[in-house]
Formats: C-alpha cells, sequence, structure tokens
C-alpha cells in the first residue's frame, strides 16, 4: 500500500503552489543526477551537460501549465524541440537519445509523477551506463566506417580501376562523390569503405599509390554526421 502511494500524481485536483514547487525541485535535482551518470560515457561538453539537467523540469513546466494535456505539450515541446535541433549543429544519435530519455520523465513530472520521472531518468541512465561499459555489440564482424579520397591524373579512367583492389580489401566501397581539383587537371574521388582486416590499411594504400600514380591519397573516420571535412 505504501508503495502504490509512493507512486501517485503529486497533483490532485489542482495544482497547488506547494505540490509545484516540490515537483520543479525533485525534477532538477534528479536532471542533475541523470547527466551526471550520463557525463562519464556520452559526452565532455559541460554545456551540453547543463542542458540536459534542464530538460526535465523545462518539460514538466509545459505539461504543468498547459494543464496535463499531453497532446498539447508534447505537440509544444516537440515543435521547439525541432526548432532548436535545426539550429544547432546535429548532435550524436547517444545525445539525441539522451534529450529524448530526459524529455519523457519530464512528461512524468508534469503529471505530478515525480517517483515515475525520477525511476525514468535513473534507471535508464543506469541501463545506458552499463550497457556501454560491457560492449556486448562489439565483435570483429562490426568494423567502422572510413572516408576514402583518392586523387587520379585527368587521363586515367576511374570507372572501375580499383575494383580489383577493392575486392581483396574492403567489404565495401560505397562511391559518394567526384570532384576536379589541381585547376581541372585531376580528379578526386570518395568513398565509404569498410576495411576487412584493419592490419593490411598499409598494404591497401601501397596498392591504391601504384595506380593512381602515386598521387595523395587519404584514408579517413566516417562519422555520424558523415565524412569530417579536412
Amino acid at each position: 500500500m505504501m508503495l502504490t502511494e509512493f507512486f501517485k500524481s503529486i497533483y490532485n485536483s489542482s495544482v497547488t503552489a506547494q505540490a509545484f514547487f516540490l515537483m520543479a525541485a525533485i525534477a532538477l535535482a534528479a536532471g542533475l543526477l541523470y547527466s551526471w551518470i550520463l557525463s562519464f560515457r556520452i559526452w565532455a561538453n559541460t554545456r551540453f551537460f547543463v542542458v540536459t539537467t534542464l530538460v526535465p523540469v523545462t518539460v514538466a513546466f509545459v505539461i504543468t501549465f498547459v494543464k496535463g494535456n499531453i497532446g498539447a505539450g508534447v505537440a509544444l515541446g516537440g515543435g521547439c524541440f525541432g526548432l532548436i535541433r535545426f539550429r544547432s549543429a546535429q548532435g550524436t544519435a547517444d545525445e539525441l537519445v539522451a534529450v529524448l530519455i530526459a524529455m519523457a520523465a519530464g512528461v512524468a513530472f508534469g503529471m505530478g509523477f515525480v517517483a515515475y520521472g525520477t525511476l525514468i531518468l535513473l534507471a535508464m541512465a543506469l541501463v545506458y551506463f552499463l550497457l556501454s561499459g560491457a560492449k556486448l555489440f562489439e565483435h570483429k564482424s562490426m568494423r567502422a566506417d572510413q572516408l576514402l579520397r583518392i586523387t587520379i591524373p585527368e587521363t586515367l579512367e576511374y570507372n572501375g580501376v580499383f575494383d580489383e583492389i577493392f575486392a581483396r580489401y574492403l567489404n565495401k566501397a560505397e562511391p559518394l562523390s567526384v570532384k576536379t581539383t589541381g585547376m581541372g587537371s585531376m580528379f578526386r574521388l570518395s568513398y565509404q569503405v569498410q576495411m576487412k582486416d584493419a592490419s593490411q590499411e598499409k598494404a591497401f594504400l601501397d596498392e591504391l599509390r601504384t595506380r593512381n600514380g602515386n598521387l595523395e591519397i587519404s584514408l579517413l573516420p566516417y562519422t555520424e554526421q558523415g565524412p569530417i571535412q579536412l
């Protein structure tokens, strides 16, 4: 019985000032602890740490002041979230999930269910912390994609010229772009590639050099936002 009472909403027939400020304090404290736990795994950016801390209490304010209308609250919060993401640099999947979890907990807080909101934040932070540390999804068959850039002379027909080498060393080679460089005297080919064996990287580049006349070749990380720009 005591446990059931603990998980009831602190809002009864109306939202009192005492219940509102109690909810805000708990949401802020839970958000702070949530962000602190995730800071060990996701980000080193202090600004993002602060923003995520404030997400649950901010969403809770929205839900509270639309009088528990989840549809209106989610529509308003979702529109603001979309505007923020449109006006800011694209985040990683980890950061987006962290914010969405905080928003879900904020809905619970805004309805007065402070126990559920706290449980959502702390449980999901703990689950993420344990899963990211266990490395359950890291195995030999999973290899990171890379960005391969090859500069070739304009006289070289680039269609299929590297296919034989790619077949020996790569799991995949997806063409991304072709552009001219050096005042039109050369082409730069870009591929999203995945090595079969990372230890064969030098041998792979050496064979490419024999085909492109020893011109510039680069093999770079391929991030979630796409190829890095160097």
